[in-house]
């Protein structure tokens, strides 16, 4: 798998509408959520592209500290269903902490984790901070890594 790392603004059409698509097949459709995916955020993001074959399957997008957290924060990490068993989410994740690196010179980063992944952000070193609460009807939790 190839990662890229790109602006809103740099992004082409094509790649967008497969970010949008892939953020609404997993966390709509999949997780049976209606919420407002589009939420005029993705343009302080830097996204972090996942591409297998030229096709996008793998997706984060990430904030310099204080657009969306007080740290920098990594969001809508998704992967797609039939991509899991190969361990792109965790190449995902070290994309997206490099990227952080990279771009904003920090490696303290939060997250808001599905509860049920809370094992799997442990694994990447982050650790959870209070207690869990509902994010669009789905249970999560604040986890943060330094």
């Amino acid at each position: 798998m190839n990662f890229v790392t790109k602006t809103f603004k740099e992004l082409n059409t094509t790649e967008l509408y497969q970010i949008l698509q892939i953020r609404s097949e997993v966390f709509v459709v999949e997780q049976d959520c209606v919420y407002q995916d589009i939420d005029f955020k993705d343009q302080k993001a830097l996204h972090v592209l996942g591409l297998l074959n030229n096709k996008i399957i793998a997706y984060t997008r990430i904030f310099k500290a204080g657009d969306y957290f007080k740290n920098t924060s990594i969001g809508r990490v998704v992967v797609s269903k039939n991509k899991r068993s190969f361990g792109y989410g965790v190449d995902l994740m070290n994309a997206s902490l490099k990227a952080i690196k990279d771009n904003f010179n920090t490696e303290v980063v939060t997250i808001s984790a599905q509860v049920y992944l809370t094992k799997f952000y442990n694994s990447l070193g982050f650790y959870q901070i209070g207690d869990e609460y509902l994010e669009d009807g789905i249970p999560h939790i604040r986890m943060d890594r330094k």
